[in-house]
């Protein structure tokens, strides 16, 4: 009896064993593979490569950017962005390169953002995420083999420079414009994701956009007062995201067996309206005006050579460091959540899991609508629902 009880459980260990290496999500979680980290989008993303395009000198090199680590290196933010605290949570040992930036080293991954990125349009030094993409294509054969690109994170912010242009270009644009612009600059990203799934990429993290109306430039240029957000351009950033999550569900579900396209969508809208309506939780002391600036709301010019911007005492306390861009603290937050959050703040799966995923395996589970809630981009409004008390 006793031999037969070993020999039972001895069979499950093996049984249990098996399953769990055939799913490496559950066994693989703190471990990670060798892969690599790319970054397309606009400045939030620009790891320096504004810096190699543009023939003038960017603020973004200068003191006081980089005032956190004592190194302005092009980025915009007091010190390290998101992809910086992600690519150390992937175990890359070292940075992410700016991929217009000489003599580099791309080996575990490349930053293709830069600041004025577009969908739309030929915005003027900066290139629209389609050009980013063509650089990728140029640089792959060089650099990286199928197989490594296939099993890479393919990392995408872009989006809010079409509708700041476009709200401040169309003041009085109604419903149906709005509408018919958001689709046009949906179905551009969708275009554009496609061409890097051609390329051979087949992971991605596609980040919602910011309520825009709530950035501390924004709210300074149309004069909304410290305590509410301008709407137009809230609504324009949700109606946008509404289209995210559907659009790459299809394209998953599309993609065939011997390549599937697999993605997880980051809820940055609601991550940044969390940390502005209820500030203290995170210990965040201003979050409707920034760290360094001129104005109402302290949001232009930083480090411009010719603007007398002020600057903070503590950045670490302030939810923006300049008008359009997140401290230090609120990136490496923002990375937190990307690669361990659970499904309220990005789905269906975080980072950590993507990486691990079965590079040849169709996905499981998909992007699914939030629960119905209603939650009002003004400082003075709840956030009861979706979990958002947990990130």
């Amino acid at each position: 009896m006793m031999a037969n009880n070993c020999n039972l459980v001895s069979v499950l260990c093996v049984i249990l064993v098996l399953t769990l290496f055939h799913n490496p999500i559950t066994v693989a979680g703190q471990n990670s593979p060798v892969v690599a980290l790319f970054t397309f989008g606009d400045s939030n993303f620009d790891a320096g490569n504004k810096q190699t395009l543009t023939k003038t000198l960017v603020a973004q090199g200068f003191w006081p950017y980089g005032k956190s680590r004592d190194d302005p290196n092009g980025k915009f933010s007091d010190g390290l962005i998101t992809p910086d605290f992600l690519a150390k949570f992937m175990k890359i040992p070292l940075a992410i390169a700016p991929a217009l930036q000489p003599n580099v080293n791309v080996s575990r991954g490349a930053s293709f953002a830069v600041e004025g990125a577009t969908l739309l349009g030929a915005p003027v030094e900066s290139m629209t995420l389609n050009q980013q993409v063509k650089k990728f294509n140029q640089m792959k054969a060089a650099n990286w083999n199928d197989d490594f690109v296939a099993k890479s994170v393919f990392m995408i912010y872009i989006g809010a420079n079409d509708y700041l242009n476009f709200t401040k270009n169309n003041p009085t644009a109604d419903a149906s414009a709005q509408q018919a612009f958001v689709t046009s600059v949906t179905n551009k990203l969708k275009s554009d994701i496609s061409a890097l799934y051609s390329s051979g990429a087949s992971k991605f993290v596609i980040q919602t956009l910011a309520p825009l109306g709530c950035l501390p430039i924004v709210r300074q240029e149309y004069n909304t007062g410290m305590d509410q957000c301008y709407e137009k351009l809230n609504d324009l950033a949700k109606q946008h995201n509404e289209k995210i999550g559907p659009m790459l569900n299809e394209m998953a579900r599309n993609s065939p067996a011997s390549a599937p396209f697999q993605f997880t969508v980051f809820d940055f809208y609601n991550a940044v309206l969390t940390r502005t309506q209820r500030n203290q939780n995170f210990r965040f002391f201003v979050t409707n005006a920034s760290c360094c600036g001129v104005g109402s709301h302290d949001a232009y010019g930083c480090g411009l050579p010719n603007v007398h911007s002020k600057l903070c005492e503590y950045q670490r306390s302030f939810l923006f460091f300049d008008g359009r861009h997140n401290s230090e603290k609120a990136q490496e937050m923002f990375a937190h959540l990307l690669f361990g959050a659970d499904t309220n703040v990005v789905q269906p799966m975080n980072v950590r899991e993507l990486t691990v995923y079965p590079v040849d395996e169709p996905m499981r589970e998909f992007w699914v609508p939030p629960t119905p809630a209603t939650v009002h981009a003004s400082d003075s409004s709840s956030s009861t629902s979706r979990g958002y008390e947990y990130y």
